[in-house]
């Protein structure tokens, strides 16, 4: 009986502190304000342990690789050339700059490994990680920013038409090319064909890969008129020579750098540093060496905070003072604090 009864006790004992112990447990949570929320969603939450800059996780993870994988378009004159010494081009000069950003030791291209890319495999090349980014006469469009993302644009342009010197059959627009009297040429995967056939419906087109391939069909007759941005055609005009660029522009073409969805503080980072390069001249010299040779350089384009997207860290807008390895809340600071007071020192390089 005794035995019993020390028994029953012994159980109410380890209830009793089983008990406690839960009790207890809630308390201390309530007193350390802790939530139900995991640790890393509020930090990422109030945003202070986000880093940005030339530091930034995604950009630390480039430098620590060695070298930056960067598609472009080998066949591009002005902007993507494949040549024994090397890609050149306006799109080969703004890798440069970028990949110069991220290692910051005045040996860019030690660190470039160029790819070829055409129109039709930049999004596959990004979303199978065969290159770290597309800088490829990139049109930043919301279709394609479903699968990928965007800094920049870096360079703005528009479509038009390309035709025989002397246009003999007196093409203005795409509408006069509506007709299967005449043939037209595009690239496949481009919006240049998307944006063209909305217009011209009825046209008779053929595609290829590249647009160098379009001009070698006018070349020979096969085709009448060949479509894209006015920048690759005049390029195509450059090399080729024979053909003219005719009527207005017809669309609005932002050129982007391709990352992969979701790289956002690879995205703020390349942002930063295509405003550096806009404010320090860096632009215009890349612009002057390459598609200045048969353009007027223009002034570049804003960065489009485009798709909802922030564009540069919260609280700045082009923070030359965020530095690497601040974070995003000293950045913000710091370019706010340094906009209300003196120029940053890039813009007070450019207006000199």
């Amino acid at each position: 009986m005794r035995t019993r009864r020390l028994r029953v006790l012994g159980l109410v004992m380890i209830l009793m502190l089983l008990l406690a112990a839960c009790g207890g447990g809630g308390e201390e949570a309530e007193e350390g304000g802790a939530t139900s929320e995991p640790a890393g969603a509020a930090s990422e939450a109030d945003g202070a342990e986000t880093t940005v800059g030339a530091d930034a996780e995604g950009v630390q993870a480039l430098r620590d690789a060695g070298t930056v994988r960067i598609g472009v378009k080998y066949d591009q004159p002005l902007f993507g050339v494949n040549t024994p010494s090397g890609v050149e081009g306006f799109d080969a000069e703004i890798a440069k700059l970028m990949v110069e950003g991220i290692f910051r030791d005045g040996d860019p291209e030690s660190h470039i490994e160029f790819t070829e890319a055409v129109s039709a495999n930049r999004e596959p090349f990004l979303q199978n990680d065969e290159v770290d980014m597309v800088i490829a006469t990139y049109t930043m469009n919301e279709e394609r920013d479903q699968v990928v993302d965007f800094a920049g644009p870096y360079y703005e342009t528009g479509q038009q038409l390309m035709v025989p010197e002397g246009n003999p059959e007196g093409i203005q627009a795409p509408e006069d090319l509506n007709t299967s009297d005449l043939r037209s040429c595009s690239v496949e995967g481009s919006t240049s064909l998307q944006n063209f056939q909305e217009l011209a419906p009825d046209a008779d087109i053929i595609t290829f890969d590249t647009y160098t391939k379009c001009a070698e069909a006018m070349n020979d007759g096969r085709v009448d008129a060949t479509t894209t941005d006015g920048a690759i055609l005049f390029g195509l005009v450059d090399e080729f020579g024979g053909f003219e660029v005719v009527g207005e522009e017809f669309s609005d073409e932002p050129y982007g750098i391709g990352i992969p969805d979701g790289a956002t503080d690879l995205r703020l980072y390349l942002n930063e540093r295509i405003c550096q390069i806009q404010e320090n001249g860096e632009w215009d010299q890349a612009y002057e060496n390459t598609v200045g040779v048969v353009a007027e350089t223009p002034a570049p384009p804003p960065i489009d905070p485009a798709f909802g997207d922030p564009v540069f860290p919260e609280g700045s807008e082009c923070p030359q003072a965020s530095g690497a390895g601040a974070t995003s809340s000293e950045a913000g600071s710091e370019a706010t604090s340094e906009m209300t007071s003196e120029p940053a020192a890039g813009a007070s390089e450019a207006a000199s």
